[in-house]
């Protein structure tokens, strides 16, 4: 079988988005690679909740299909709400007791209630019937549910083993070709590149969807020694970092659109005060609340001029684990090298999104040294240089005042209202731009992927950027993807657009954001195809539109 899916749906507090991830792991111990798309309302009980979990034998995915290969449904309305996912040869599991009148039938809370469990321990009697309905050995999949079930592991396995002798085998999954390969979401991804650049603090105020990287970096604390630290808004965490960074701590914050909005003020003092620091920003549906739990693409012109005034800024939107590790370690790196903020722009599609972590596909990260100020000549934070950049030290060294300032200042970082210094202190400033462009704009700043001698061209960013180049490769199109949006990598991005001849833009967003950017460089976009729903595409959706705008 060379693609298989499975859905698994039910309400929320069944434990849909762990029970889809331990299907993804038994899959990816056979030797698949796997995406995970999980949608949820924002409610703590109730609504419905599911998962679709995609696997692959050989190669990396990002996506899902329109249709699917099994149904898990602990509920009624799962079966409801996904009729048009099946086809002819979709197996149908179901909880037996919430559930009627489906092709195979287990009555889980029934047998979950036999064996001692909770009620949420429905779902591995249901893990365990897909199981045994797919010819997946016990063994195989006892050794998982060990692993991922740690809490009253008998009784979990008592009921998927109830589950897995309660259905008949409809298929055999054949083996993978893959090694098995850790699941990541994209905020661990995160958060693991950040350490691996020698993050020493993480605030954040938790706001979906890049909760996950607060909860995952204060579960790792304390064997990383990281500070971790959750603030009482937004705007204390902007104010907070920026003082964890005044005293020499390597530091990140999280936030979504509406933190973001709080966090402004403080981003502009970092830029007039050349405090590093790190933004994490996961994109929402907007404006305001928005849809809290659901994806878009919707703030990058926000992120591109977000603060009053001028000061130079880097932003990069990885759209795969692997990039999202690799590139928010060069954030941090870069924030600290060029004293200047640095977003890691991301989704909830990627940051809540599971996925097959390939090693071999991600960038070497590690923290990166300073340049020491001269110590012959007194030191000055803010002293001349022709790049803009001065020497960084922080608080306390001895013998050296170290002030920073968010007013206009002179080279001691002494408020002034001198038109002579304001104007230096801006030029000193901007003088930052043309050496970050000359280390970014490298090919490996844009992603080219399909067909790259096509003439047409998908272009697509963050995490639209993995089902795009599988759709560009399925209709023989190019596929570009700029990792990093500012400074513009105008070379490697011209050179990526090469040959061309029709440029489409696809974007979950209303406006055409990536393609207003690009036009801005000089290379516009023919057609947009854009999605605004806080839904991802699917591979059907997405290539049935493309026929559209190319035929």
């Amino acid at each position: 079988m060379k693609d298989f899916s499975v859905l698994i749906g039910g309400k929320a507090g069944e434990g849909i988005n762990r029970a889809g991830f331990i299907i993804g792991r038994i899959l990816a111990r056979m030797g698949y690679r796997i995406a995970m798309y999980y949608d949820y309302p924002s409610l703590i009980r109730g609504g419905h909740n599911f998962a679709i979990i995609r696997a692959i034998p050989d190669t990396a995915v990002a996506a899902h299909h329109t249709t699917v290969d099994c149904i898990l449904a602990l509920d009624q309305n799962t079966v409801l709400l996904h009729g048009a996912r099946k086809t002819r040869d979709t197996v149908v599991i179901a909880n037996s007791d919430a559930v009627k009148d489906e092709t195979i039938g287990v009555p889980i809370q029934t047998i979950a209630r036999e064996e001692g469990g909770l009620p949420i321990m429905a779902n591995a009697g249901l893990i365990g019937a897909f199981c045994g309905a797919f010819g997946i050995s016990w063994d195989h999949a006892a050794g998982v549910l060990r692993e991922e079930m740690p809490r009253d592991v008998e009784i979990n396995l008592a009921i998927a083993r109830r589950g897995f002798d309660a259905v008949p085998r409809n298929a055999t999954l054949p083996a993978g070709k893959s090694l098995e390969m850790p699941l990541f979401t994209g905020n661990e991804a995160i958060g693991l590149g950040l350490l691996q650049a020698g993050l020493d603090a993480y605030v954040a105020y938790p706001m979906t969807p890049s909760s996950g990287i607060l909860h995952y970096l204060a579960e790792t604390a304390p064997e990383t020694g990281l500070k971790v630290v959750h603030p009482e808004s937004e705007i204390a965490v902007m104010l907070m970092a920026q003082g964890f960074a005044y005293a020499g701590s390597r530091t990140a914050v999280g936030t979504s659109g509406g933190g973001f909005c709080l966090m402004t003020e403080g981003l502009s003092m970092a830029g007039m005060s050349e405090v590093p620091v790190v933004v994490v920003l996961s994109q929402r549906p907007g404006p305001s609340t928005g849809v809290p739990t659901y994806s878009a693409q919707g703030d990058l012109g926000f992120v591109l001029s977000a603060g009053q005034g001028e000061f130079p800024r880097f932003v990069c939107a990885p759209g795969t684990v692997e990039q999202a590790f690799e590139w928010s370690g060069r954030a941090l790196n870069l924030s600290w090298k060029y004293q200047v903020p640095s977003f890691v722009l991301v989704d909830k599609a990627l940051s809540e999104g599971i996925y097959s972590f390939d090693d071999a596909n991600a960038g070497r990260i590690r923290k990166e040294p300073l340049p020491a100020p001269d110590p012959a000549r007194p030191y000055r934070r803010y002293a001349d240089a022709p790049d803009g950049i001065s020497a960084l030290l922080t608080v306390p060294f001895p013998g050296s005042v170290i002030k920073v300032n968010s007013y206009a200042h002179d080279e001691d970082g002494l408020t002034t209202e001198s038109p002579e210094t304001i104007a230096w202190l801006t030029e000193k400033r901007m003088r930052k731009l043309p050496v970050m462009v000359r280390e970014i704009d490298r090919p490996d700043a844009v992603v080219v992927a399909g067909n790259p001698d096509a003439a047409t061209a998908v272009l697509a960013w963050g995490a639209t950027s993995g089902i795009c180049s599988e759709v560009a490769a399925m209709l023989d199109l190019r596929m570009v993807q700029p990792l990093v949006l500012s400074p513009f990598p105008q070379s490697a991005f011209s050179g990526a657009c090469a040959g061309t001849d029709r440029i489409v833009a696809v974007e979950e967003n209303a406006t055409g954001q990536l393609a207003r950017l690009a036009a801005a460089h000089g290379i516009p976009v023919d057609n947009q195809i854009l999605r605004y729903d806080g839904r991802p595409f699917s591979i059907e959706e997405l290539a049935g539109r493309l026929a559209e705008v190319l035929s």
